[in-house]
């Protein structure tokens, strides 16, 4: 008996730079999935990566011509070649946290690999994006840079598996946070010419943003160890727009307006000048459950009501233009949960707002985030409203042991909104592993995605 089977055929990188985006789903209002393909087409994307992978959220993207990749989960229980087989049929992604499982990580994705190829699935391929830190620190020139020793023996693994299957080099960055990490100017965080900043390499290598010179870095670090004919690419690009000083719309707007005509221009970087490199946006929406980094969950560019932060030419043409709205979104009645100001028992108080918070996301209030000057009662009010409309508006979500109640006078400031979210769509995320629990990467040392390219076809094994 024949097993049906979606499997994922390789997105073929051309001559020429692509734009995709990434979505991810830890959230607790959700796009659903035919709304998201119908988006994409309309701002004509023509690739996009999932962070669930369950039938119900690939299907919609079927004969819609959009390329995707998708993540496979449970490394730790692909010890063998049938239950790698098996993993075929189980989409989901990796999460590796120590050397030994980056050592896993290269012997699955020989497995993987060599299943599709004796399937004749050859264009599918199993690939695993990279982070910063994997490179050495404290070093400012491009050219110094090289990975560290620890690791590079299961890199050198990973790049000769590369090369086998002639797929790129894949990584990964948030300028923001790499910027900090290395002390530059605030302004070279930001593609095009206005930095303050320049650092000067060999060669005559001018650098006056970090995307190319965290670029350029992987590149020097690739050579050194012999590899400087592996194509590498952006899985992962983006601008947060809240939860961090210097985090908001604006400068998200500022950062796409000079990055994405870059990407698609083909110039390429000083050390690899002329050559496209593909880049996909983070992200499409805003994940206000992700348990890391406070900024991690505000890089959407739509609201969870399907309108657009800021303006951004998804084309990459730089044209001043908001993204097409997504359509079909219902939003909630406009009913907030407020503290109603009784102090008797301050500590009664403060649990609640740390239950609440703890419970949602409090992360705008944060320094340096959007309504990181609110009063400590707007403070309150503003936890109570954020755990009720993830609750979807229920009134006994806003008891907060009798200190909230349900008001219809907007709360929000000038500044800072107090959001009314959209009606419960679909939840269905991804299946949990076999501990129970489901994971979702995080911007973290070590931490690997094992990806595959495709575009959504149904297919026989």
């Amino acid at each position: 008996m024949m097993k049906m089977v979606m499997v994922m055929v390789m997105f073929l990188y051309g001559a020429e730079a692509s734009i995709g985006i990434n979505w991810g789903r830890e959230s607790a209002q959700r796009l659903v999935p035919s709304q998201v393909v119908d988006m994409l087409l309309q701002n004509g994307i023509g690739r996009a990566r999932l962070f669930s992978s369950q039938t119900d959220i690939v299907a919609p993207f079927e004969g819609s011509g959009i390329n995707l990749t998708i993540t496979i989960n449970k490394i730790a229980f692909i010890k063998t070649k049938e239950l790698a087989t098996e993993e075929i049929y189980i989409f989901g992604y990796v999460f590796a946290t120590s050397l030994e499982a980056i050592s896993q990580a290269v012997e699955v994705q020989r497995m993987l690999q060599g299943i599709l190829n004796e399937r004749g699935f050859g264009h599918v391929k199993v690939n695993t994006p990279h982070i910063h830190p994997e490179l050495v620190p404290n070093v400012t020139k491009p050219s110094q840079i090289e990975f560290c020793d620890t690791i590079k023996p299961y890199m050198i693994q990973h790049l000769q598996f590369l090369r086998e299957n002639n797929a790129p080099f894949l990584i990964e960055a948030i300028p923001i946070q790499i910027n900090f990490i290395n002390n530059f100017d605030p302004s070279f965080a930001f593609p095009g010419n206005a930095s303050t900043q320049v650092i000067n390499d060999v060669n005559g290598a001018i650098y006056t943003n970090v995307v190319e010179w965290h670029y350029d870095s992987y590149v020097w670090a690739l050579e050194k160890l012999n590899f400087s004919d592996i194509r590498l690419d952006y899985s992962l690009l983006g601008w947060p727009t809240d939860g961090y000083t210097g985090a908001n719309a604006s400068t998200a707007e500022y950062f796409y307006k000079h990055l994405l005509p870059w990407a698609t221009s083909d110039r390429g970087t000083p050390k690899r000048p002329g050559r496209p490199i593909n880049v996909n946006v983070h992200s499409l929406a805003d994940e206000h459950k992700i348990k890391s980094f406070p900024y991690t969950r505000h890089f959407g560019i739509y609201r969870s009501n399907g309108q657009p932060k800021y303006k951004i030419d998804l084309s990459g043409q730089g044209r001043d233009i908001y993204p097409t709205t997504i359509r079909g979104i219902m939003r909630m009645p406009d009913r907030w949960c407020a503290f109603n100001g009784d102090r008797r028992d301050m500590d009664k108080v403060k649990a609640q707002l740390d239950w609440a918070c703890k419970k949602s996301d409090c992360t705008s209030t944060f320094e340096g985030a959007s309504c990181s000057s609110l009063t400590l009662e707007q403070n309150i009010t503003y936890a109570f409203n954020m755990y009720f409309q993830y609750q979807f508006q229920d009134e006994k979500s806003c008891d907060f042991d009798g200190l909230g109640h349900v008001v219809v006078n907007d709360p929000s400031t000038d500044a800072c909104v107090f959001p009314v979210e959209v009606v419960k769509g679909q939840q269905v995320n991804f299946q949990a592993n076999n501990s129970g629990h489901a994971f979702r990467p995080s911007t973290a040392f070590f931490y690997l995605s094992i990806l595959l390219f495709f575009s959504y076809q149904t297919l026989y094994f």
